[in-house]
């Protein structure tokens, strides 16, 4: 009898004692809309790596103009169509997964690098850095990004020309899309700087370093998450854009470019109702999945 308290007492306690993670990893597999989100991105990502494989022309082809095969709808062979130029476009929209996929990724990461190293700095050590920081924060803030891409696309044509016009569009988004990070990240610090176990790490003669890296950035890890999954999103809308503008990477295969050969050609509907259904459902996977993930690190909604 004895033993079997024992081990409800042990169960117990582990479960009081699960993580944050844990418990979030719990709240989100409960979440269906996240789980949607969650499998949608996951099917992206798949097609980001393996889509060349399910592809049946390599990017740029146009060997089905060489067939005769232009400007025909959805079939057997073309699922998604061709193009009045003689691409394929179930072929192209694989290959711009990959691309699209790869400036937001990008970008998304430099973003949260700066924003988080901003954010820290100046929530952490307040009065004159924190004033330095936030005035930089601010005049990033107001920088129109859309503009910026299309003027750094023809300062540096010859990037463009060369073949790094995605690497360059994603350096772009990643130095002017921090601010709304560190804005964010800046105002856990300052609640989490005040809080108890900061105090005694200080006492204890913890360096700023050690208490900003090993307890105060993980503290704030949550909310840079749920951001971050909403912010590649925003990068990839950002990057369509741009190349259906006509700025983009002429010698990548972006979703711009498909829709901007469907709007060219408005009889091939074709082109431009599966290439913005590609747009639509990956932006509907990561607002859904960042939706969940905020439900799921809420400190309000947990268990």
């Amino acid at each position: 009898m004895s033993e079997s308290k024992s081990t409800q007492l042990t169960v117990a306690k582990k479960r009081r004692s699960a993580s944050q993670w844990a418990v979030a990893l719990r709240r989100l597999r409960r979440n269906k809309a996240g789980i949607v989100g969650l499998a949608i991105v996951l099917a992206y990502l798949f097609l980001a790596m393996f889509g060349g494989v399910f592809a049946a022309y390599p990017p740029g082809s146009f060997q089905p103009l060489y067939d005769l095969e232009n400007n025909l709808p959805p079939s057997w062979k073309h699922p998604f169509g061709t193009t009045l130029g003689g691409q394929d476009v179930f072929s192209e929209a694989l290959h711009s997964t990959r691309n699209d996929m790869y400036v937001a990724s990008v970008a998304t990461g430099i973003s949260v690098l700066i924003g988080v190293s901003v954010g820290a700095l100046a929530g952490y050590f307040g009065k004159g850095i924190d004033a330095v920081l936030l005035g930089v924060t601010q005049i990033f803030y107001v920088f129109p990004i859309l503009v910026l891409i299309l003027l750094f696309s023809r300062i540096f044509v010859l990037l463009v020309v060369a073949g790094f016009g995605l690497t360059m569009i994603a350096i772009i988004l990643g130095l002017f899309g921090w601010p709304t990070i560190a804005y964010i990240v800046r105002g856990e610090v300052l609640k989490i700087r005040e809080m108890e176990f900061i105090t005694a790490s200080r006492s204890l003669g913890a360096s700023s370093r050690r208490i900003l890296f090993r307890h105060i950035v993980p503290n704030v890890l949550p909310p840079i998450i749920v951001i971050s999954s909403l912010l590649i999103a925003t990068n990839i809308l950002l990057e369509v854009a741009v190349s259906f503008l006509g700025f983009g990477d002429p010698n990548a295969s972006t979703w711009g470019q498909l829709l901007e050969y469907g709007r060219q050609n408005i009889p091939t509907w074709w082109v431009t109702i599966f290439s913005g259904l590609m747009v639509v459902f990956i932006v509907l996977g990561f607002n859904l999945l960042g939706d969940g993930i905020s439900d799921a690190l809420n400190p309000r909604l947990r268990e």
